[in-house]
């Protein structure tokens, strides 16, 4: 990497980079522009707490000074290309981010061993890239469709944000996330939105859609879908039982990994009631139970088993599901819900360990009434294909932790809708009316993809909804006769029209809502419908163009193509002009981070 001659090249590691980073005395002068090191993004994370980093935005540490990006050429994440059924793992690769050290008298640097290291004018210092194991599932972004050829979009809904999350950490650390890495459906969920809601437990769901003129082409419409689901109050859920699993191997001790988790689970437990049972199961080399099922009435004990976590060892993940399993099969009783909650900072490398094999194992223990959901934590080992594979199979949400707000938010302000599930194989079938509708593409939910005969089919598994949960889903359309149309007219077999369409009353139609659901535990789907008209409004305009907002950002952090000349300045002004309630603050937040992605994409 290193691109013209220099005097001499010393190749270390980058913990002793930190040693002579921080110890030092005056030596002879330096060309401080000259040295540069090689540091994996991520890998700042593992850096002692005491090595002079700043706190930076959101609770993220930052180094003092960043070089251009464009001097590195970094391989980047391993992504999983993938559908719901089609997980695949690929070979670990590796990537380095270039990193300067900040600017000064040159010192003379102590090495590891105590020994003097002398450098001299145009010393460069390069450290070898370490691996990158961060992995996504991901799937490339759906296309823009013809109505005549394919009038019928379905797909799994998705109430999971890890997305999100993890694009704010990139933000936080000054850099871009990695575009597979963007799942625009996460970030648009990780939203509440105006919504009916529904007035009774008899009917879980209510369907809401409104049509706007899209912001960034004034010559389609934008559709937008919005499911609510049946709020329950926490005293009214069923008695839980929860296993916390711990993942308390080496590489957790960073202070946003096990520190972060034990504040995590310290405020869910303050979530819970009395009767609420709680147990943990800790997983590293091998796997033990820490804790034995115990009432939430005693949290002193509670409390004293989650403090008491140290990190060290591998990751034997599966020894930990099988506990934990065991434990919570032990664990239930009539009438009760049970769940294991895995915290984890990336993959499980002792032991059943390929996501297919985890993923049929996970399925059969959701089959026996125990359902588990996915916390994730810290960088650089954030394996997003295992944690969305086993949220999916496990009737659970996937989410990434990266501040104690936003464990707040998952375990203690959506606690309900965290923990208990209102339906099950929840999916949305979209049927566009050629008439008026001449192209639409869907925006999001690459990898929860239907067939459109599984929509009947209740042998077809699909997300999951909890109490309070709402699901939203956007359209972009384009109406009969738009100069926005991309096809060109077919020769043989053009639109439809009146005279020759199924039924020509239907005309005024743009498009109808399907939504099938099972309740918990059923085995027969029950079935929603909603017809769409062109004007129509069940959502406030500005909520809609809020979510519009987020969806232009999540497009440009993956670099679409169907956005024409937008831009982050103006996602921004969007949703700040439609910003709405607010009662958290985490639309504000948001704008602040399109703020740091027009910085950082500078």
């Amino acid at each position: 990497m290193i691109t013209k001659h220099l005097p001499r090249t010393i190749l270390i590691s980058s913990a002793s980079i930190m040693t002579l980073a921080i110890v030092g005395i005056a030596a002879q002068t330096v060309d401080w522009s000259e040295l540069t090191r090689w540091i994996p993004p991520g890998a700042e994370d593992a850096a002692p707490e005491d090595d002079g980093r700043l706190l930076g935005l959101f609770g993220q540490t930052q180094t003092l000074e960043e070089a251009p990006q464009s001097e590195a050429k970094p391989v980047g994440p391993i992504v999983s290309k993938r559908g719901p059924g089609d997980a695949k793992r690929p070979a670990p690769s590796s990537q380095g981010g270039l990193m300067s050290l900040h600017s000064g008298p040159s010192p003379k640097f102590l090495s590891p061993s105590g020994g003097g290291i002398h450098l001299q004018k145009n010393t460069r210092i390069a450290v070898a890239p370490q691996a990158d194991r961060e992995r996504f599932a991901s799937e490339d972004p759906n296309p823009l469709k013809r109505v005549v050829k394919d009038p019928v979009s379905t797909f799994s809904v998705d109430v999971d944000t890890a997305s999100y999350s993890y694009t704010r950490s990139a933000l936080a650390g000054g850099r871009l996330p990695h575009p597979d890495a963007v799942r625009v459906e996460e970030m648009i969920n990780y939203f509440d939105y105006d919504y009916k809601v529904p007035e009774d437990r008899t009917t879980p769901f209510t369907t809401s859609v409104s049509v706007v003129e899209t912001p960034w082409n004034p010559d389609t419409k934008l559709m937008q879908v919005g499911i609510q689901g049946y709020k329950v109050p926490l005293a009214e859920l069923p008695p839980q039982n929860l296993v916390f699993l711990i993942d308390t191997s080496g590489s957790m001790a960073q202070a946003n990994k096990l520190p972060l988790l034990q504040q995590s689970f310290r405020l869910l437990l303050s979530s819970l009631r009395d009767e609420d049972e709680v147990a943990i199961v800790t997983y590293a080399g091998t796997a033990g139970v820490l804790l034995e099922p115990t009432k939430v009435a005693d949290k002193s004990h509670i409390l004293e088993k989650i403090n008491a976590l140290t990190s060290g060892g591998s990751t034997a993940g599966q020894a930990g599901l099988k506990g934990a399993y065991a434990l919570a099969k032990k664990m239930s009783g009539e009438g009760e819900q049970t769940r294991v909650i895995l915290a984890t900072d990336g993959d499980f490398n002792v032991g059943l360990s390929d996501i297919d094999s985890l993923k049929k194992y996970v399925e059969e223990q959701r089959k026996q009434g125990t359902a588990l959901s996915v916390l994730g934590f810290g960088r650089g080992n954030y394996n997003d294909e295992l944690m969305q594979t086993l949220a999916q199979n496990g009737q659970g949400v996937a989410a990434y932790i990266d501040t104690l707000s936003e464990a707040r938010k998952v375990l203690a302000d959506q606690v309900v809708s965290s923990i208990s599930m209102i339906a099950q194989d929840v999916k949305i079938q979209v049927e566009f009316n050629p008439e008026t509708v001449a192209e639409y593409r869907l925006i999001g939910y690459e990898t929860r993809a239907l067939k459109t005969e599984d929509f009947n089919n209740d042998k077809v598994d699909a997300g999951d909804i909890g109490a309070g949960h709402n699901v939203t889903a956007l359209y972009e359309i384009t109406p009969v006769g738009s100069p926005a149309r991309k096809f060109s007219d077919l020769r043989y077999g053009g639109e439809t029209t009146p005279e020759t369409s199924i039924n020509a009353s239907l005309s005024g139609e743009l498009a109808y809502v399907k939504l099938r659901y099972k309740a918990p535990g059923g085995s027969e789907s029950e079935l929603i419908e909603t017809p769409v008209s062109a004007n129509a409004r069940d959502i406030p305009v500005s909520e809609t163009l809020f979510a519009a907002s987020v969806a232009s950002f999540g497009q440009l952090l993956q670099g679409s193509k169907y956005l024409e000349d937008w831009s982050f300045e103006a996602a921004e002004k969007l949703g700040r002009e439609n910003m709405g309630a607010d009662r958290f603050g985490y639309r504000s937040e948001y704008l602040t981070l399109v703020r740091l992605a027009t910085v950082a994409e500078r």
